[in-house]
């Protein structure tokens, strides 16, 4: 018993929150670049307020990010060291199609891309890249409306067969869009989309999601296409919704949350939009532009795999109750659980339940490509950093994961931590909020050394990945 012996161990970063080196090396601008700290961040990252560039006065954290773009020799041999099999990063599309819209890509991009998958692999580990993780080119939402265009898809397409070739012996694992359900919830963050005042934002959403799914299929298609060895998923953020009571209105509630937030996954794996979608649809008023051939792309290629983001659980109520803080995903706060300093409650059995309500639904095998606990650490005078809290985090979930496999008979191919190393938050753009098995000298302001050191949790990652989650004291 126990998680497979090939098992994927390892953590997962994006490139907006570790690279920086925005404007190196011929890449363009992205939306992920002019999303500022502060209290503008939400309007921005929601496409209510336009920013476009960057304004004088405000700090814009990927900019520099903790400069991965520099330092990843050195962030992959601490990697290596914790004896990682994976390693789940993301590639900036506007650092090989600098504008997203032109026919050539950019070499320098490439070659980056290449030199990193390249000492991943002197190490033994094994790339999982997700295409795009919110990343747009800020030229495709100037002149195109980002993916409310449908020649979107033939931009991605683009991008798609020119990773695919160049790293064709070098990445077998895909993810096609990083939680593409955040289209819903912060959609110029998740996908470069702006709006106009007085448009149906959600007719605007789903006709962008569409185009998404189409192109999702399509990079399942050409991945295999060009290796038959290719694996290529899906990526949801989840966390399954329970109902605040056993009222029937509040079980119905949560019923109705999960299957708006399984919606995605369900076109992505099984092929077709499920009856529930075509009849919101219609109540909504909602009109899917679809063009010949939609349907039968979608059916002839789902994914592989089913991957996700894990941090916390979601509670319903039909008739509202106090809220959660802290996350994009606020729901109805569950009095059963304990909250982490960001307001996330904390449910590692939630975690249990996400995977069996996910292989039950498509019964084809999961990934965890997120999960982790965002807190403030503190460095000691000898420069040593004591996160037992980080830890126990991670050994709950890590036990609660392994009984679904040796329990309920999940088929898991492997889990990578959110994230290995401090990096920007995404939410919030702090990089006070910290996750990482790796201390990251820099402040919310961006002021530090970049030094990197290693926290307590780094020798305990390390053990749990040589006893194959065996030893989780």
């Amino acid at each position: 018993m126990g998680f497979r012996q090939d098992f994927l161990w390892g953590g997962a970063t994006a490139a907006n929150q570790c690279e920086g080196a925005y404007n190196l090396d011929g890449r363009g601008l992205a939306n992920v670049d002019v999303v500022p700290f502060g209290s503008r961040r939400f309007p921005v990252m929601l496409g209510d307020e336009k920013m476009l560039d960057f304004e004088d006065g405000l700090f814009y954290p990927a900019k520099q990010a903790i400069d991965f773009y520099h330092h990843y020799k050195e962030d992959i041999a601490l990697f290596a060291a914790m004896g990682f099999k994976t390693y789940r990063m993301s590639i900036a599309w506007s650092r090989i199609y600098p504008l997203g819209d032109e026919l050539e890509p950019n070499e320098a991009g490439l070659v980056f891309y290449e030199n990193v998958f390249k000492e991943l692999r002197s190490y033994g580990i094994e790339p999982l890249v997700t295409i795009t993780h919110f990343d747009c080119p800020i030229h495709l939402t100037t002149k195109y409306g980002s993916w409310r265009s449908r020649e979107m898809i033939g931009f991605y397409e683009r991008l798609c067969r020119t990773l695919f070739t160049r790293y064709k012996d070098l990445v077998h694992y895909w993810l096609t869009f990083n939680e593409i359900n955040m289209m819903l919830h912060l959609p110029f963050m998740g996908g470069g989309l702006l709006f106009e005042t007085g448009e149906n934002k959600k007719q605007v959403q789903y006709q962008a999601l569409h185009h998404q799914l189409i192109a999702s299929a399509l990079a399942t298609k050409i991945a295999h296409e060009i290796n038959p060895e290719n694996k290529v998923g899906c990526m949801l953020a989840a966390g399954c919704v329970y109902a605040l009571t056993s009222k029937p209105e509040d079980v119905w509630e949560a019923h109705m949350k999960n299957r708006e937030n399984y919606f995605f996954t369900d076109v992505q794996s099984r092929g077709y939009y499920p009856s529930y979608a075509t009849k919101m649809f219609e109540r909504e008023g909602i009109k899917l532009a679809m063009e010949p051939g939609d349907e039968s792309l979608l059916a002839a290629h789902p994914v592989d795999f089913v991957s996700f983001s894990y941090y916390s659980s979601r509670c319903a109520s039909a008739e509202g109750a106090e809220q959660t803080e802290g996350n994009v995903f606020a729901s109805v706060k569950n009095p059963y659980l304990e909250s982490s300093e960001w307001g996330w409650q904390i449910d590692a059995l939630g975690l249990r339940t996400t995977l069996n309500q996910l292989y039950e639904r498509y019964q084809k095998p999961l990934f965890i490509v997120e999960n982790g606990l965002g807190a403030s650490d503190t460095v000691e005078s000898d420069g040593s950093i004591n996160d037992d809290y980080r830890i126990d985090y991670l050994r709950q979930h890590i036990r609660q994961m392994k009984l679904a496999v040796d329990l309920d008979g999940v088929e898991l191919l492997g889990y990578t931590t959110w994230a290995p190393i401090d990096l920007v938050s995404a939410s919030t753009g702090e990089m006070k909020k910290r996750y990482g098995f790796i201390y990251v000298d820099q402040d919310n302001a961006g002021h530090g050394t970049l030094k990197r050191s290693k926290k307590k949790s780094f020798a305990w990652y390390k053990k749990v990945i040589a006893s194959n989650g065996e030893d989780l004291d």
